[in-house]
């Protein structure tokens, strides 16, 4: 089962605005927490920006040097660890282009973003499209927000064995690369058809980003035939220097965007429930990054502020973040950050029952009449 066949919607974006709704919505308005951000956070110099770009393409360039050139397994290694981290951090420099925050200048965030975006072969375009105006507008919210949307115990024994096999795999710690390479990237990034008022910016970014990967697979295809010699030298080298590392951002992504919208603590609600409030401040969480790593995460994980307005560059989330739990204490889930919570929240939060609000493992989820009641298989 696909996220087509979920049935998530992709809103009317040009008559749907989630800054603007119902009664329902004012309930849950974000406005008294927007009032209590320091006009200090906003702050965004293009100096800052350019510093955090330069600093981690320079770091990406020379990990790339040192992937081609190193042949000792256990540097290489290395290398893929770090060259995920490096192309994590130019994405997220990216995203904050994306969100209008990193410059003031509109022309500047899209330049930089999409030289950002290129290590991790994403589309600047069917970016924003996908997060800044679906995931952002509505966050946990059913059948809209398609990243890491859960599946009921009923759609998960609709499906066929094969599906169940391949949910088991993606929504597990060790599958999460996979999860987002298949439903983020190909069918959103890649494959997707954009609304008709995007499609011409969105093809556009397509073709920089396939151009990209040609020319760098051709480069190096040519570096390996010097080096190696043969077929294998070739391709040996176009795998170890670009297809290896993106797919360890692929799986660095994924485990973060989990930690972001899945744990036992956030509730996904029903399309009738769901508020701003719901969506931006009980749907996300703040984890704290130790040991230096916001070198390389950029505070992406300081995210409850990041979703009550994007317009915060990340360097000044944890600013934001202090503001708003002074004003609203209790209210934010802030805690460090541990890779062991986010193998946690995979054994726990399995599938999910949207009228109870509660997370389900398969074996809990087995017991369930509901989940006996349903016989045809789904395609996966």
């Amino acid at each position: 089962m696909s996220i087509e066949e979920l049935q998530i919607d992709t809103p009317d974006i040009d008559s749907e605005n989630p800054q603007k709704g119902s009664e329902r919505s004012e309930k849950g308005s974000l406005k008294p927490v927007l009032d209590v951000i320091p006009a200090e956070a906003y702050d965004n110099p293009t100096w800052k920006g350019l510093a955090y770009f330069g600093r981690d393409l320079v770091m990406y360039g020379l990990i790339i040097a040192g992937l081609i050139f190193l042949n000792n397994p256990f540097a290489v290694i290395a290398l893929w660890v770090l060259s995920a981290m490096v192309i994590s951090g130019l994405f997220i420099v990216a995203h904050d282009a994306a969100h209008g925050a990193l410059f003031s200048s509109k022309r500047l965030n899209r330049v930089i973003g999409t030289i950002a975006m290129l290590p991790s072969w994403h589309v600047y375009e069917g970016w924003t499209l996908g997060h800044n105006r679906i995931h952002h507008g509505y966050t946990v919210r059913e059948g809209f927000d398609f990243v890491w949307h859960p599946y009921t115990p009923e759609q998960f024994a609709a499906m066929s064995t094969l599906g169940r096999l391949r949910h088991r795999f993606e929504w597990s710690w060790f599958g999460a690369g996979a999860y987002y390479l298949r439903e983020v990237w190909w069918h959103k990034m890649i494959v997707g058809a954009p609304p008709a008022r995007w499609a011409k910016t969105i093809r556009r970014d397509r073709i920089i980003v396939w151009s990209f990967v040609a020319v760098a697979s051709l480069a190096l295809g040519a570096l390996g035939w010097a080096s190696y010699g043969g077929v294998v030298g070739i391709l040996w080298m176009i795998l170890k220097v670009l297809v290896i590392p993106f797919l360890g951002f692929n799986f660095v992504i994924a485990s973060f965007v989990h930690l972001h919208h899945i744990q036992p603590n956030i509730r996904w609600w029903k399309r009738r429930e769901w508020t701003k409030w719901h969506g931006q401040m009980e749907g996300t969480t703040v984890l704290r990054a130790r040991f230096g790593l916001n070198f390389f995460f950029h505070w992406i994980m300081v995210h409850v502020p990041h979703h009550v307005d994007m317009r915060i560059p990340m360097y000044n989330l944890e600013l934001a973040t202090d503001a708003m739990k002074e004003a609203f204490p209790g209210t934010i889930h802030d805690e460090p950050l541990r890779f062991m919570d986010f193998v946690r929240n995979t054994r726990v939060c399995r599938l999910y029952d949207f009228d109870e609000g509660r997370w389900y493992t398969y074996r809990e989820a087995a017991k369930r009449p509901a989940a006996e009641q349903v016989s045809e298989p789904v395609a996966a």
